[in-house]
């Protein structure tokens, strides 16, 4: 009887075990941590020509020191209340090296103010003078692990990512903001260091998918 009480308490925390690793992968979504590689990709632009870290330059036309990536939309308040701030990061950043480059990832079929000729019509605008790109078939975020709009991956000339997360400490109000995580993660690049903190949590909406 001892016997068969142990083979079913081994069969039962076997069991439990099997149940919590597919939570944990849930978790990990494959995405890249700091020091990863950044993953491929090759992008349809607001101006029709496809785009990847190939041929995306700064703003002086050479190889930029590194890429400011970042997964945001049209539609989330949050991106929304962060263009201003693209625009800005990109004006000042761009010509020193640092482009920011731009990922749409929401599902057009799910949230139809994200669609491409959408897309063209918000750049327009706006005005943005960086890469606005659309990720067609959603097949790029999930490689990242982007959860958010907007979430920033701060990509360098080898491809390396170095900072993940937020542009700073205030996601809806510019005016609250008291720490510039992105911009001090450029001067740590610039300084040849490893920006600190490396990773920051982003706040905005989910990526909208099927």
């Amino acid at each position: 009887m001892r016997t068969l009480f142990f083979i079913l308490a081994i069969c039962m925390f076997s069991f439990g075990n099997s149940e919590v690793v597919p939570e944990t992968m849930k978790i990990n979504n494959g995405g890249i941590k700091v020091g990863d590689k950044a993953p491929e990709f090759n992008l349809k632009n607001i101006d029709g020509k496809m785009y990847s870290f190939d041929n995306i330059m700064d703003a002086n036309g050479n190889k930029p020191k590194a890429y400011i990536v970042v997964f945001t939309c049209n539609t989330c308040p949050y991106a929304i209340a962060n263009e201003e701030r693209l625009i800005k990061l990109h004006n000042t950043y761009a010509p020193k090296g640092y482009p920011v480059v731009a990922i749409q990832p929401n599902d057009p079929a799910v949230q139809p103010g994200d669609s491409f000729q959408a897309m063209k019509e918000n750049a327009e605008e706006k005005g943005f003078p960086f890469l606005y790109l659309f990720d067609d078939g959603q097949e790029i975020f999930p490689k990242y692990g982007a959860t958010r709009t907007p979430e920033i991956f701060l990509v360098d000339s080898n491809r390396t990512l170095r900072y993940h997360g937020a542009i700073d400490d205030s996601p809806r109000d510019p005016g609250n903001v008291e720490e510039k995580f992105l911009e001090k993660a450029i001067k740590a690049i610039e300084d040849g260091k490893q920006p600190e903190p490396a990773t920051t949590k982003a706040v905005g909406c989910s990526i909208k998918t099927n």
